[in-house]
């Protein structure tokens, strides 16, 4: 990792081009991130994935991907199954709670072992945000419940299951975006719920999962607590909240800077977020002109921040567990029967 900068970078395609060889080299983005318009084939993604890391430098180079189930799902048949989202679980464990623990332990474990077919070895889940009735439908049914304690024990699980496959999980959007009014991709959303009644809910799973490896960030402006920067550029949040409240001290990414919820130059937003603590800065779109203003804001890992990206990507093959893929796959079936 000797060399890597604070930002995490996407290709544009689904093989990089020259430009983007020489200048990844170059600028050596800490990871990686796919997306549906880098998949196409099997063969395809496994080289694109090799050269990736092989840039990196490392075996070891995390190369993320967003594989929820349900709407969030870059990975679709016949590379991988389709898988329900959240909510489904969150409502079998509401029929039978051993159920739905073990369902979503499951559901991790057979995400992993489909990312390990492509050498993709970090997946964006658990989304533990806790969604209240009238908020945006951009969390929706990716919440596993309304109860902060079931959103935990579900979070945790799947989280588990992912790390017992040897991926890093990343949990999400820490410390919360299920009060959002707005989808984030597009425009800030505000939520003027009280500090207290947020550490009550919100805040609640995030506090129960702090151990985690990775956290990625709310693009969300939290007025009772800081009334004019977003969580992703708040010096306030991330420190008071995210750090001291929460107690989380794993590595903190920035969801993309790129969405339309955060307004100015790239370059700009990028060096506020991690002046702000975010410990690398996520850019997704593949623009090269946005990411090379996102690299040149970017400065090399070192001191508090690698001892927390080396501690993120020590989890990548470590502890991986022999699973029999059709024995977990019906297991799987049998128990998702039991909810619509």
């Amino acid at each position: 990792m000797s060399g890597s900068k604070a930002w995490i970078a996407a290709p544009s395609g689904r093989s990089l081009t020259a430009e983007e060889v020489s200048f990844f080299s170059g600028e050596q983005p800490w990871a990686y991130i796919v997306f549906g318009r880098n998949i196409s084939e099997a063969a395809q993604l496994s080289d694109l994935v090799a050269h990736l890391k092989d840039i990196g430098g490392r075996e070891t180079t995390p190369v993320f991907i967003d594989q929820e189930g349900g709407r969030i799902q870059r990975l679709r048949p016949p590379l991988a199954p389709n898988y329900p989202a959240a909510d489904r679980l969150g409502r079998l464990h509401a029929a039978d709670p051993a159920s739905g623990e073990r369902a979503a332990w499951i559901h991790g474990r057979l995400l992993a072992l489909d990312l390990a077919a492509y050498g993709i070895n970090a997946d964006c889940i658990p989304c533990i945000d806790v969604p209240v009735a009238g908020a945006h439908s951009v969390i929706g049914d990716r919440a596993y419940s309304f109860d902060p304690d079931v959103v935990a024990t579900l979070g945790r699980a799947a989280a588990d299951g992912l790390k017992a496959g040897g991926a890093m999980p990343v949990m999400k959007h820490i410390p919360g975006h299920g009060r959002g009014n707005a989808d984030s991709h597009l425009e800030l959303p505000v939520v003027a719920t009280g500090r207290d009644e947020l550490t009550r809910t919100d805040f609640a799973p995030f506090r129960a999962l702090h151990t985690l490896p990775a956290a990625m960030t709310a693009h969300l402006l939290y007025s009772d607590i800081d009334p004019v920067r977003p969580a992703t550029l708040s010096p306030t949040v991330i420190h008071d909240i995210i750090r001291q409240e929460i107690g989380f001290e794993g590595l903190l990414m920035s969801d993309d800077i790129s969405m339309k919820a955060l307004k100015g130059d790239i370059s700009e937003l990028s060096r506020a977020a991690l002046a702000a603590g975010c410990d690398v800065v996520l850019h997704c779109n593949g623009d090269m002109t946005e990411m090379r203003a996102v690299a040149s804001a970017a400065r090399p890992l070192d001191g508090e921040v690698a001892r927390r990206a080396v501690a993120a990507e020590s989890v990548i093959g470590a502890g991986a567990q022999d699973a029999q893929e059709d024995d977990l796959r019906a297991e799987y079936e049998e128990l998702l029967g039991a909810v619509a």
